[in-house]
């Protein structure tokens, strides 16, 4: 992930500890379980919302939404990440591993590549294939 800031190019590393999408079906959830471990009440005055209206918003009855504002006001107000980091494993994760299983595998072939003169000495043919 690289975040443009400017004209300037900073590269951000983030250490996740993984099995949040195993634990959590969705942000909703990890956001869920941060309210009710800090307090429903408590969450909701720091949010401005009614304890009930954010009972409801972290439901699944789909009656009340829980709004991308909230979700920010959450985040700042509580300074639980473990919402955000869910979203980060869940849509970002993959692409990581990716990426970094392909760096091995080039870094991989590079190295026999390195040693290719050698290898075809070693069996004993010219640099052409031929048999010496």
């Amino acid at each position: 992930m690289s975040p443009v800031i400017g004209a300037d190019r900073r590269q951000l590393t983030l250490e996740l500890d993984p099995g949040l999408t195993q634990r959590f079906r969705c942000a909703r959830d990890a956001v869920a379980q941060g309210v009710y471990r800090r307090g429903l009440k408590v969450t909701a005055a720091d949010l401005d919302l009614a304890p009930g209206n954010l009972s409801v918003a972290l439901g699944d009855e789909g009656i009340r939404h829980l709004s991308l504002d909230t979700f920010e006001r959450y985040l700042q107000v509580t300074g639980d990440m473990t919402p955000l980091y869910y979203l980060i494993e869940r849509y970002l994760g993959d692409q990581g591993a990716a990426r970094a299983e392909a760096l091995d595998q080039v870094l991989r072939v590079a190295e026999q590549l390195r040693d290719l003169p050698a290898l075809i000495a070693a069996a004993g043919l010219d640099k052409k294939g031929r048999r010496k």
